[in-house]
């Protein structure tokens, strides 16, 4: 079992869990009656730049390749740092074994940015996007590898209904295929081979042509610097997902502001 596998059949246990506590029909009690998302925090809309490349700035405390990333991990701050910079939308780590995280600290950035929110988890059944929008997310993840097609088109549908952006994760063009016709709106594309964490920064770009230009194409994993900015948005990249790079500067909105100026099309 890859890695991927092993997170989902986690996060299968946990969703399971998560519904013995709060079962489905009072999580959906509790959405219907949340207002509408401001149209502000469209996590597609702020996807689409016309003068450079959007970035989406991550929040987590570790990933299973790297293990600890932020041994002082303080969200609000990261947010913060985050705005500042001028990121375009944030996401979220709600994984709590591998990544360290949790609803709680995404309730708690939501609580203080107007930042669009991506929730950044591993979706294994039709609890978690309801889940999702409990907390406040305008997006959520939606990882073809580890989602049946039928499967892929039921959760898409729902998230339209619930109000809720969903970025699709592919790796391969069978699988950006599939996307595409289960209505996918935003897709991405990772770099790095979650079978044994290889890292090929130039694997989405060499993807780029098979999604149309109406969809939001946001490159996944392996932004290191400024270059890495250039190349992307030079391969017509709509958006990049920036973590790692991120969460160790010493100096985040400084950082954030030069791979912005370096992100220019």
């Amino acid at each position: 079992m890859n890695i991927l596998h092993a997170i989902a059949a986690r996060s299968r246990l946990r969703a399971r869990a998560d519904a013995g506590k709060l079962p489905l029909p009072e999580l959906r009690t509790i959405c219907r009656d949340l207002p509408p998302r401001p149209p502000s925090r469209s996590f597609a809309a702020a996807l689409r730049r016309p003068d450079r490349l959007a970035l989406i700035c991550e929040i987590k405390k570790a990933s299973p390749s790297k293990g600890l990333i932020a041994p002082d991990f303080r969200p609000l701050d990261i947010a913060r740092d985050y705005a500042l910079g001028g990121a375009d939308a944030i996401s979220c780590l709600t994984e709590p074994h591998w990544f360290l995280g949790s609803d709680a600290i995404f309730r708690s950035v939501r609580e203080n940015t107007s930042l669009p929110m991506l929730r950044k988890d591993f979706t294994i059944s039709e609890y978690q996007l309801w889940q999702a929008r409990a907390i406040g997310a305008d997006a959520v993840l939606l990882i073809a590898a580890i989602t049946k097609p039928d499967t892929l088109r039921r959760r898409l549908d729902l998230c339209a209904e619930l109000g809720l952006d969903a970025l699709v994760e592919t790796r391969t063009p069978a699988e950006i295929e599939t996307a595409l016709r289960a209505g996918a709106r935003i897709i991405g594309v990772n770099n790095r081979d979650l079978r044994d964490f290889s890292v090929d920064f130039t694997h989405a770009a060499r993807l780029r042509s098979l999604v149309p230009p109406e969809i939001p194409f946001v490159a996944e994993s392996g932004v290191t610097g400024p270059d890495s900015l250039a190349a992307l948005a030079a391969s017509g990249a709509d958006a990049a997902l920036v973590g790692e790079a991120l969460m160790r500067s010493p100096d985040r909105p400084s950082t954030l502001r030069t791979f912005l100026s370096a992100a220019r099309k």
